[in-house]
C-alpha cells in the first residue's frame, strides 16, 4: 500500500476538510460533490465558500460531480455523507471503485431503517463486490472541520479490523496538527460517534434553558453512561468509550460553539420548533435522524436511556424541554453506577 489517490465522498465541511488535509500533504485528492452547481462553484472558486468558507483549494485538491472520475483510481475511498444518503451513495461508487481499494467512513450515525452503522452499511453494499467487512475503516473523534482546516492542533481515531490497513491509514491522515490513534474497535467507535450528537441535542436545551454548568456537566456524565451501556450491549468495549471517540467528541460537541448538534438543542430550549431550526440551517445536524434510529434500536435491545428517551419525546412528539427535564430528574432514586 502507498499514498495514491485518493477520493473524498461529500463535499460539506467535514469532507472538505479532510480533502485540504491531504492535497496539503502532496496527495492527489479528488472530492465528489452530488450537486453540479456546487461542485462547478468549488472549482471556479478553488474554495467552499457554502461550507466552509475561507480556505483555499491546493493544487492537489480535484473537485468533481462525477462519481467514476472521483474514484476510478482511488487507492482510499472515504466516505463523508449524510448517513439519510450513506447506502445510495455507496450503492453508486461499488461498481466503479478500483479492486483492492480501502473503504472509510467518516459519517457520524445509524441508518433509520435497517439501524444499522455506517460501516454495517457499507459491508452490506459491498459484499457482492467480495470486499470483506475486515478491510472497511472508519475515522472518529473530536474534529471540527473549521478548525481542522485551520491547523489546530487534533486527535482522532481510526478503526480497522485489519491492523495492517489501520496503520497505513494512520500514516496516511497523519500530519503535524493531526494526530490519528488506531483501534480496533469499530463498533465502539461508531456507536459512540453517534450517540454523542444526542446528547449534544440535551446539553444544548440544558444551555437554551440557561440552567448552566452543573446541569451540563451531568448531562455529558450521565450522557456518557447511557453511550456506553448500548455500545457494550452491542459488543463494543468499555473503554472505547473513555477515548477520542467517545468521551473526547461528547465534550467538543456539548461545548463547543461549532457545534451544530448543541445549537438545535440550544434553540429548542429557546422555545423554537424544530422545523423553525431546520430552515435556519444549511447544514445536517446528525443527531435529529440519529435519535429516531437510536430510539428504536434502544427498543429493540431494551436498555436504559432515559436522556435519550426524552430527547426523541422532544424531537418527534413536540415535548416541552422544560417538562422533559423535570421527567428526567424526576425519575426514581437509584445508586449512581448501577
Amino acid at each position: 500500500m502507498n499514498s495514491g489517490r485518493v477520493a473524498i465522498i461529500g463535499a460539506g465541511s467535514w469532507g472538505t476538510a479532510l480533502a485540504l488535509l491531504l492535497a496539503e500533504k502532496g496527495i492527489d485528492t479528488s472530492l465528489w460533490g452530488h450537486r453540479a452547481e456546487h461542485v462547478h462553484a468549488l472549482k471556479e472558486e478553488r474554495e467552499n465558500r457554502a461550507y466552509l468558507p475561507g480556505f483555499l483549494f491546493p493544487p492537489l485538491l480535484r473537485p468533481t460531480e462525477s462519481m467514476q472520475d472521483a474514484v476510478s483510481e482511488a487507492e482510499v475511498i472515504c466516505i463523508v455523507v449524510p448517513s439519510h444518503a450513506y447506502r445510495q451513495v455507496i450503492t453508486k461508487i461499488k461498481d466503479v471503485a478500483p479492486e483492492g481499494a480501502i473503504f472509510v467512513s467518516a459519517t457520524k450515525g445509524i441508518e433509520n431503517q435497517s439501524l444499522k452503522t455506517m460501516t454495517q452499511v457499507m459491508a452490506d453494499c459491498l459484499e457482492e463486490n467480495g470486499i470483506p467487512p475486515s478491510s472497511l475503516g472508519v475515522l472518529s473523534g473530536p474534529s471540527f472541520a473549521r478548525e481542522v482546516a485551520g491547523k489546530v492542533p487534533t486527535a482522532i481515531t481510526i478503526g480497522c479490523k485489519n491492523t495492517a490497513i489501520a496503520r497505513f491509514l494512520q500514516n496516511l491522515f497523519s500530519t503535524d496538527y493531526f494526530r490519528v490513534y488506531t483501534s480496533t474497535d469499530i463498533v465502539g467507535l461508531e456507536i459512540s460517534a453517534a450517540l454523542k450528537n444526542i446528547i449534544a441535542i440535551a446539553a444544548g436545551i440544558c444551555d437554551g434553558l440557561a440552567f448552566g454548568s452543573n446541569a451540563r456537566a451531568a448531562l455529558i456524565t450521565r450522557g456518557l453512561a447511557e453511550m456506553t451501556r448500548l455500545g457494550v450491549m452491542m459488543g463494543a468495549r468499555q473503554e472505547t468509550f473513555f477515548g477520542l471517540s467517545g468521551l473526547g467528541d461528547l465534550v467538543l460537541t456539548c461545548t463547543g460553539e461549532l457545534s451544530r448538534n448543541r445549537y438545535v438543542g440550544i434553540e429548542l430550549g429557546k422555545g423554537k420548533s424544530l422545523d423553525e431550526i431546520l430552515d435556519s440551517m444549511n447544514m445536517v445536524a446528525e443527531g435529529i435522524k440519529t435519535t429516531r434510529s437510536v430510539y428504536d434500536l434502544v427498543n429493540k435491545l431494551g436498555a436504559d436511556m432515559p436522556i435519550l428517551e426524552q430527547v426523541y419525546e422532544v424531537l418527534y412528539r413536540g415535548k416541552d424541554c422544560t417538562t422533559a427535564v423535570k421527567d428526567l430528574l424526576n425519575r426514581d432514586l437509584k445508586p449512581e453506577n448501577e
